[in-house]
């Protein structure tokens, strides 16, 4: 009767066959994951709109990366909030210059000029619509949306609800933004998306975040 192949004859291949395999789940446990899947905004519908972008009010960060150089234009809070309008702004009017943005900027001299009338865009309490089960804007900030988004000659408002500064495994920053589309006469929300992206910079992964949720394709 023959006799079964030795172990010892093939425990070298199979032994290198196991630290392979060990290995490859090491680095799939040390990398980084894939970003979840981002709900993208189609602009086709909304081109001639004019849309109002109001300034973002909620911005956080993990505190493992606030002492990071590339974090210094970001440490003081209002300076934080107008640098991430900027990146927020310019990446959609890039993305989408088939429709007439009206930029934080533009918003708050309007509100300048109509004091009494309309509410600081500051200070709308805009953030709340970071929520995301919610489905129509609130009052009082539906009365405050509404009657802003009006003297700019527009319906609809898109609001950077939140963003979020984190670390990734590999050392790159992770940013996490929430816009929502909302009809500011009928209160409704018509869309909402959080939008992931990562870079070496806080600016970086802002501008990945922004282009993940307003890809350019092209084609009809």
């Amino acid at each position: 009767m023959p006799m079964p192949p030795s172990i010892h004859k093939h425990s070298p291949t199979l032994c290198v066959g196991l630290l392979l395999l060990l290995a490859c789940r090491l680095n799939a446990q040390d990398g980084t994951k894939p970003l979840p899947e981002v709900r993208p905004l189609s602009t086709q519908p909304l081109a001639g709109q004019t849309i109002a972008v109001l300034p973002l009010t909620l911005l956080v960060t993990d505190p493992s990366i606030e002492s990071d150089s590339s974090y210094a234009r970001y440490r003081d809070r209002r300076a934080a909030l107008l640098r991430a309008d900027s990146l927020v702004g310019e990446g959609i009017q890039t993305r989408a210059p088939e429709v007439t943005w009206v930029l934080p900027p533009q918003l708050r001299k309007v509100a300048r000029r109509s004091a009494g009338f309309v509410e600081d865009p500051d200070q709308m309490g805009q953030a709340i619509l970071r929520a995301p089960q919610m489905s129509k804007v609130p009052d009082p900030l539906r009365s405050s949306l509404r009657g802003l988004v009006a003297l700019v000659g527009g319906r609809y408002a898109m609001v950077p609800a939140s963003v979020g500064f984190g670390p990734e495994p590999n050392g790159e920053v992770r940013a996490d933004l929430t816009l929502v589309l909302a009809d500011s006469r009928s209160g409704k929300i018509l869309w909402r998306s959080v939008a992931y992206g990562r870079g070496s910079s806080p600016d970086q992964a802002l501008n990945a975040a922004v282009a993940a949720v307003l890809p350019v394709t092209g084609g009809p």
